[in-house]
């Protein structure tokens, strides 16, 4: 698909939940040959050491690859830069090479610098969004007033896409991963998806050994300083969405001095342990269900499962559990895929029609849609292979993660968290397990403020499914030079979905001019 319109681009720039807490709950293993990640491809010229300017490459093949063209008036120009495996240990290790794109308009002027783009996950390509942004505003990229300024910097952190990607789930096992059942109840299957975990885990262990820790968030924050340096810019400005959130955070506490302007949109709140972050997206996609439900009690002609939308979900995954209607490749539409229909659709408000189609349609016997609206949240292609977004989603959170919960605990709150957000405490309870048996070592990132740093602008939506907005004061306060901006809208990140947050981001990316103090923008 073309991803290349408003709400395909959403759904894009935070395809993935940002904690592990929604990896969904079983991973399996492919076959190890123990080899080290391979390196990135998209630029003919070498890898820039840090400190040294990178060499840029024409690679308009990239744009073609992933929507038939390449942006009218823009360039595209590929590079890398190769940046040690440990910053901690610089010397003793070897490198990974950091994937970029460079996009121009042919009608840039009064250049600033670099606008450094990551849009999430973790695991999500900043090089492939920031080829659907260069498309223009009209379909849901960035405005003109801001490609005629920057350069756009799209990079793959390491460990994803291009940039030394982490691969240890097959794609048979990434099926049946998604098919699996959302909230076991009996023993016998839970205990079934203790031993997919830890297989998980061994596997991947097996594979990347002592490289595991290296792909954490204060890793890749580091690397954003040789991108840095590499593009050539005295200091840092840097949009990111989502998980994009915490990494840019991150660089701000790491270097403060070299920050120019951060919008950090769909806030992550780095203080929340890993069992707090996992309960606040349950909140955050329940209370996101209902404000659906709601929408289609009040928009029946446009909603074909109203007047109860959530009766209609939870009787189809009951109906799937003994009896799941087969789809046109083979698959069966398990609970699980419709459990990842349901939180693919929660992304944009756009989704909420579809998923009510796909309900309606799969009462009728058709799959379709729940199976369209699953491959678009999984990073599914049509011939049923993965890209590593689930793998690199797993290698950075359990990195991050100092301390995971016991199985033990974990069957708690599958019990406790179910009772109080029925459709997903169950399953982002059960989401944190990969990382209870994880083998690398452990990396967390800092939780401070960016002392030093200039004003930083945190993006909320009050309707966000997977980075509910009572974090975006949180990181803000955390941070301490971060001023917050609010969209009272639905989905998942603002930015840029309407004028008012389009003008307010816009004016600071460019003048630095911070938006006032409590600045709400309206849902449309």
């Amino acid at each position: 698909m073309p991803r290349t319109s408003r709400p395909v681009l959403a759904a894009l720039v935070a395809a993935v939940v940002v904690t592990a807490g929604c990896t969904l709950p079983v991973f399996a293993p492919e076959d190890s040959d123990g080899a080290a990640p391979k390196p990135p491809t998209g630029s003919k010229a070498p890898p820039a050491v840090p400190g040294t300017q990178a060499q840029w490459t024409p690679c308009p093949e990239v744009p073609q690859e992933l929507v038939g063209r390449g942006a009218q008036n823009m360039a595209y120009d590929c590079a890398s830069v190769a940046v040690p495996r440990d910053w901690n240990a610089p010397q003793s290790g070897g490198t990974y090479d950091v994937a970029m794109i460079r996009i121009r308009s042919n009608d840039q002027g009064d250049r600033i610098g670099s606008l450094l783009i990551n849009p999430g996950g973790p695991g999500g390509s900043g090089i492939d969004t920031a080829v659907y942004l260069s498309f223009g505003q009209a379909l849901g990229g960035l405005p003109t007033e801001v490609t005629n300024r920057f350069d756009i910097i799209g990079f793959d952190p390491r460990g994803v896409g291009r940039s030394s990607p982490v691969k240890c789930i097959s794609d048979k096992d990434q099926d049946a991963t998604f098919a699996a059942p959302p909230d076991p109840r009996s023993d016998e299957e839970f205990q079934q998806v203790v031993a997919l975990n830890k297989r998980v885990a061994e596997g991947c262990g097996q594979k990347y050994g002592d490289q595991l820790g290296n792909f954490s968030t204060e890793q890749a924050a580091r690397d954003m300083d040789a991108i840095r340096s590499a593009v050539g810019d005295a200091k840092t400005t840097y949009l990111g969405f989502s998980y994009g959130t915490l990494l840019g955070a991150t660089y701000a506490q790491l270097f403060p001095t070299k920050v120019r302007a951060l919008v950090l949109d769909g806030a992550i709140n780095p203080k929340q342990d890993f069992v707090a972050g996992s309960e606040s997206q349950a909140k955050g996609f329940e209370r996101a269900f209902t404000n659906f439900a709601s929408w289609c009690r009040a928009t029946p002609d446009k909603c074909p499962i109203a007047p109860d939308a959530r009766k209609a979900v939870t009787d189809a995954l009951a109906k799937a559990k003994v009896s799941p209607v087969p789809g046109d490749d083979g698959r069966e539409a398990t609970p699980g895929w419709i459990f990842v229909a349901v939180i693919s659709s929660l992304y944009t408000e756009s989704g909420w029609q579809q998923l009510a189609k796909a309900v309606d349609d799969l009462q009728a016997g058709d799959a379709g849609g729940i199976f369209d609206l699953a491959d678009q949240y999984a990073d599914r292609k049509p011939d049923g292979t993965y890209s590593n977004l689930f793998d690199a989603n797993l290698a950075v959170n359990c990195a991050d993660t100092d301390e995971a919960p016991t199985v033990e605990r974990i069957r708690q709150l599958q019990g406790e968290w179910r009772a109080k957000y029925p459709l997903f405490g169950a399953s982002l309870a059960l989401g944190m397990m990969p990382c209870t048996f994880w083998p690398g070592k452990r990396d967390p990132y800092p939780a401070g403020a960016a002392n030093g740093a200039p004003p930083i602008v945190v993006v909320g939506t009050t309707g966000d499914p997977a980075t509910p907005y009572e974090n975006t004061a949180q990181l803000a306060g955390m941070l301490g030079t971060g001023h917050v901006l609010t969209w009272e809208g639905e989905g998942h990140t603002a930015y840029p979905s309407t004028q008012c947050i389009v003008t307010a981001v816009d004016r600071y990316l460019i003048d630095l001019t911070v938006p006032r103090e409590g600045q709400r923008c309206p849902a449309r």
